[in-house]
């Protein structure tokens, strides 16, 4: 359990969940989310050994584990909700030998972090943005930005101050811990004026925190075991993206995504494995304000390979591991006001006519006998109509 993850959204639950956790676990999830990101984490469900959350319990802490100020700990009450003030987050559950039950689930995303000022620890140096328009709208000028080491100049350009500062001068200082090396500096804002200032300076505080080592290992042991029998049930690894046009070439990374009614929408589901024999296709496509009830308030788009909406259409996909589709923004997005999809994929042996892959629309038995293929879910959002909600020209 626990482990490295990087992926900007997910879902982390206790092992064995929903069944019974196991005793002597010791779990730690690391999440590292894109620079300028941070980390939001919910808890869906939360069932422990409550009291004084001394034998079992969770912790979030808002960084890496033994070098970050720790946000919760926990293990029963309500489902409560972090944000990280960095791109990383860890989470750690904790058990002892006594009592078991179900555990947690909990999920995760990545949400911009202010645009303002904007950092990036590269190999080498810290690359900062500092806005333009942020700086005008305090009331600096761009040529009042410096380093405490003057020497350092930035590069000013119409809409940016640039810095790019090493770690190793221009005043940059160095901190260790247990799990970081910690490389800080300052960037100073002056205002105007020498003898009346109307304004304060600003110190913009930046830092980058680099790991000193790679995910470590955490195992938890059972005790008094005579024989273990291991039985490992994979799944297929797939994400759904949206795009900006039916070209596919641009990737939309913003969360919520916000769009207007009667925008084409166009997403790609991808298969990530290194068989090259298998084929995805889209089977059911379900939209609903509840990213966790898709029953109550539904509208289907596609249903068994069966389109329901009549502006739901797929395209030619230049590999087998691929699936493209596209949809208009429905009149389901004017009466609520986030929006989410829960997409199942058919994954299917490439060639093979008989499976459902190549079926395509089909009313199905209770029973099939055809060939095997596995269904994966995958659920993406929020779309959120963009201020004003207007409709607008398909795009």
């Amino acid at each position: 359990c626990g482990g490295s993850i990087s992926d900007s959204s997910g879902v982390l639950q206790s092992p064995n969940y929903p069944g019974s956790y196991p005793d002597n676990a010791d779990c730690v999830w690391e999440i590292q989310v894109e620079n300028n990101f941070r980390v939001t984490l919910t808890f869906r469900d939360i069932a422990m050994q409550s009291g004084t959350c001394q034998q079992d319990y969770i912790e979030v802490y808002d960084g890496p584990l033994h070098s970050s100020p720790l946000l919760g700990r926990f293990c029963s009450g309500s489902f409560p909700t972090y944000v990280s003030s960095s791109n990383m987050m860890s989470v750690r559950f904790h058990s002892d030998s006594r009592y078991s039950f179900r555990g947690f689930q909990a999920h995760y995303s990545s949400i911009p972090a202010g645009h303002n000022t904007t950092i990036q620890c590269l190999p080498d140096y810290m690359h900062v943005v500092v806005s333009r328009d942020y700086l005008q709208s305090q009331g600096y000028s761009a040529h009042g930005v410096t380093l405490n080491d003057s020497r350092c100049r930035p590069t000013v350009t119409p809409q940016e101050v640039v810095f790019n500062i090493p770690y190793n001068s221009c005043g940059t200082t160095q901190e260790e811990n247990n799990d970081t090396i910690n490389y800080s500096n300052t960037i100073r804002v002056a205002s105007s004026g020498y003898i009346i200032k109307r304004k304060k300076n600003i110190n913009l505080h930046i830092s980058c925190k680099m790991l000193r080592k790679s995910w470590q290992q955490v195992m938890y042991a059972a005790e008094d075991t005579v024989d273990v029998n291991e039985y490992q049930f994979g799944r297929y690894d797939m994400n759904i993206t949206f795009y900006d046009s039916p070209a596919f070439l641009r990737q939309v990374r913003s969360s919520p995504y916000y769009i207007d009614l009667n925008q084409n929408l166009y997403l790609q589901a991808c298969l990530r494995n290194s068989d090259p024999n298998l084929k995805v296709v889209v089977d059911t496509c379900v939209a609903s304000p509840d990213p966790h009830d898709f029953n109550t308030l539904a509208y289907y788009l596609v249903r068994n390979g069966c389109p329901r909406d009549s502006s739901y259409a797929t395209y030619y996909s230049p590999s087998s591991h691929f699936a493209r589709f596209k949809f208009n923004a429905f009149e389901f997005m004017s009466r609520h006001p986030s929006v989410y999809l829960k997409c199942q994929m058919l994954v299917c042996r490439l060639g093979d006519y008989s499976s459902h892959c190549y079926r395509g629309c089909s009313t199905r038995a209770k029973r099939d006998t055809g060939s095997a293929e596995e269904k994966v879910d995958v659920v993406v959002g929020p779309l959120q109509l963009r201020e004003g909600g207007a409709p607008s020209g398909s795009t």
